[in-house]
């Protein structure tokens, strides 16, 4: 997957919904870090080889996954969820 944008979508959700959030890249992977209704969430980007992927807790608040594949439609879809 080629990367050439980190959460560009997620990003824009983010900003129309109006939450704050914290977003940086290190490594080539991005990161961000948000609340919603007082609980705090994180995508943290990974790349293992030539998969990349997410660990993140917006499913389940305190508990992490991974996401792979197209994650960034996947994370959409979960908070969009939320609404």
């Amino acid at each position: 997957m080629e990367q050439t944008s980190h959460f560009a979508r997620v990003l824009a959700f983010l900003e129309e919904k109006g939450w704050k959030y914290s977003h940086c890249c290190e490594d080539d992977c991005g990161s961000i870090d948000f609340e919603y209704r007082g609980v705090p969430y994180h995508i943290w980007e990974f790349h293992d080889g030539d998969e990349w992927g997410v660990e993140t807790n917006i499913r389940h608040g305190g508990c992490s996954e991974e996401l792979t594949g197209d994650y960034e439609t996947e994370l959409l879809e979960i908070m969009k969820e939320w609404h």
